[in-house]
């Protein structure tokens, strides 16, 4: 392996140490001033209890939606209008519509949604995956209709459903009313909900134009790791033309943003699920905030997110008018998302521009492909290496055959160290290995351009897998979800950065990065100013990525670890049957002596060596006076 090649495998070292040292000071820190955020978090619960309109304060007190539900009048005071004091009073029901998607159940007071379960999916411990468990999602509407009125204080009627709506509403006593539509259609995760103002011309003023959203939820721990999973979720909104949405929480930090302009839709993003509100004439403002729970949550819950946000009511008719919104409760599958036309695929992490291009284009496409006829996951993921590995062979084989053929030449780069020992010499040296590979035909960048060339497929597997749904709870080998980490043994204690647990595919992935670095190490230079690179790439990166990948998906480990291993082959073959040692030497003992044409970088470095030379001169006799 030449230097350029190390030089190579070091940036991505440092890439990917760096990433694992910041996210664990983010968590070192979360975990430092965790004690600081619980007592904030129980003053504004003990706020929001006394206004009777946060979830979070419903799950500090350990009271559930439909406890609630069942106070008595005084819990929500008296109301001019003797129709609201009555539904203030009233005892709250439920309600469900479901598809072969999903099942929503509904509570009468507030005439919201009270849980959803997705149908097609289960928690990582087997049972039922609620996306929102009963009780733990908190929506209301707040307008002024002669009084201030926020929908969660009232017992909504039921006035028609079907196997696909709800209709529930709030009467007043001119006979008008406030109505939420709830429509889901079969074989969809996506729900139409339509609030109506109807016959309410007299209460609602011309002035007041604008109606508040809140929607707080407490979205549960789905996945196996505490890490993964906190890390891939996050609170994202969007604004109406732009590429993508913007993102709160992201790394699993506590984070809030107050926003005066126009959003179209939020989402709060788990790991592999979200739950989205688009606004189909969009949201005029919004107030957003995402906190994440420890890892020891005893009722295992995950982040608390909440929108505040504002809707238009315009200034014209008040007797009826509709206002349309959308609620997406469903998986963060790319193509399910990308079909609503909405942007909402943006929320999966595949990477930047270059990085997403790959994800979106090369693999995603290929890993689909393929599972329309293997049902194995572990399968898919070699074949989908091997077609990788075959996409970028002719950047490879080039990287390969360079640093084959400096193996062949590593006696005579040798000499060159031993004849300019010394660092004022480097120059000379420099010049003398450029001439040295080209006599040799090497190209002293092909070793590390193709393999800088490879880094966006690299990168773009390191994100794809831990987002990718397809590997969720697919087993393969000794792993039973591909997503999240394997273990075969799991430790009475926790080390730094490594976990709690041994990673079979993490520490094969390592012994085959540690073997295949010794496999190249032997074309190394001698020279003992490449000893401490020699360490690096033969035992400090296969540590490094054992640590890395220890608590990441095991499916990502399986691909670096099919990867090293069709490298390994690779160079073998190249080495065996595609150099040809005696030709080489032959091409260095015929160009013995004769002169070379001098490319710039050589004539470059023959005019540092003289400005260097003349620096050395000068010094020399500034020293004798």
């Amino acid at each position: 392996m030449d230097k350029n090649s190390i030089i190579g495998f070091i940036i991505i070292g440092v890439i990917f140490f760096g990433f694992t040292w910041y996210q664990s000071k983010q968590y070192n820190e979360q975990r430092k001033v965790q004690a600081q955020m619980d007592s904030l978090a129980m003053v504004e619960q003990m706020m929001q209890q006394a206004e009777a309109d946060s979830i979070a304060a419903l799950h500090a007190s350990d009271t559930s939606f439909s406890a609630v539900a069942q106070q008595p009048a005084s819990q929500y005071g008296t109301y001019r209008d003797s129709c609201l004091t009555a539904a203030a009073a009233a005892e709250g029901t439920f309600a469900t519509l479901a598809n072969d998607r999903a099942e929503i159940v509904f509570s009468t007071r507030g005439a919201q949604p009270y849980s959803v379960r997705l149908k097609d999916f289960k928690a990582y411990d087997s049972t039922d995956l609620y996306l929102i468990k009963p009780g733990m999602s908190d929506y209301g509407v707040s307008v002024f209709a002669g009084e201030n009125i926020d929908t969660r204080n009232f017992v909504f009627n039921v006035a028609q459903q079907t196997d696909t709506s709800l209709v529930m509403r709030l009467g007043f006593s001119n006979g008008g009313y406030i109505e939420q539509k709830f429509t889901l259609p079969q074989d969809s995760y996506m729900m139409r909900n339509e609030m109506s103002f109807v016959g309410l011309d007299g209460l609602i003023p011309r002035r007041v134009n604008v109606a508040d959203i809140d929607w707080n939820v407490i979205i549960p721990r789905l996945e196996k790791g505490y890490n993964n999973e906190k890390q891939y979720s996050k609170l994202n909104y969007y604004f109406s033309g732009e590429n993508k949405p913007e993102q709160l929480g992201r790394g699993g930090r506590n984070d809030s943003e107050q926003i005066v302009s126009r959003v179209k839709w939020f989402a709060f993003q788990q790991q592999f699920f979200s739950a989205i509100m688009t606004a189909e004439n969009e949201f005029s403002s919004a107030d957003l905030s995402v906190k994440f729970y420890d890892e020891d949550d005893p009722e295992r819950n995950l982040m608390y997110c909440a929108a505040r946000m504002q809707t238009e009511l315009g200034t014209g008719d008040r007797n009826s008018f509709t206002i349309p919104f959308d609620f997406y409760f469903g998986p963060n599958h790319y193509r399910t998302l990308k079909d609503y036309d909405q942007k909402y695929e943006k929320i999966i992490p595949l990477g930047g521009n270059v990085i997403g291009l790959v994800s979106r284009w090369i693999i995603i496409p290929t890993f689909n492909f393929l599972g329309k006829f293997i049902g194995s996951y572990g399968i898919i993921i070699l074949l989908m290496t091997i077609f990788i590995k075959l996409l970028v062979s002719p950047l490879t084989i080039k990287s390969y055959i360079s640093s084959a053929k400096m193996n062949v030449i590593k006696p005579e780069i040798d000499k060159l160290n031993e004849k300019y020992p010394k660092q004022e010499d480097a120059l000379k040296k420099q010049q003398a290995m450029m001439e040295l590979y080209k006599r040799a035909g090497i190209s002293p960048m092909g070793g590390c351009l193709p393999m800088l060339l490879q880094l966006p497929i690299l990168y773009a597997m390191f994100r794809f897998f831990p987002a990718s749904i397809e590997l969720r709870q697919q087993s393969f080998l000794w792993a039973d979800d591909l997503s999240a980490y394997d273990s075969i043994l799991d430790l009475p204690f926790r080390i730094p950065m490594y976990g709690d647990h041994v990673s079979l595919f993490a520490l094969l992935m390592a012994v085959s990065m540690f073997l295949y670095s010794k496999m190249t190490s032997s074309q190394m230079s001698n020279d003992p100013n490449m000893a401490g690179m020699k360490f690096m790439t033969v035992w400090l990166m296969p540590i490094m990525m054992l640590f890395i990948c220890n608590n990441l998906s095991s499916g990502l480990s399986y691909y670096y670890l099919l990867s090293n291993l069709i490298t390994m082959l690779q160079t073998w073959f190249i080495r065996k049957y595609a150099v040809d040692e005696k030709k080489i030497h032959a091409q260095l003992a015929a160009s013995a002596g004769k002169p070379l044409p001098k490319s710039k970088w050589q004539l470059r470095l023959e005019e540092a060596q003289k400005m260097q030379q003349q620096a050395i001169k000068e010094q020399q006799k500034r020293s004798r006076r």
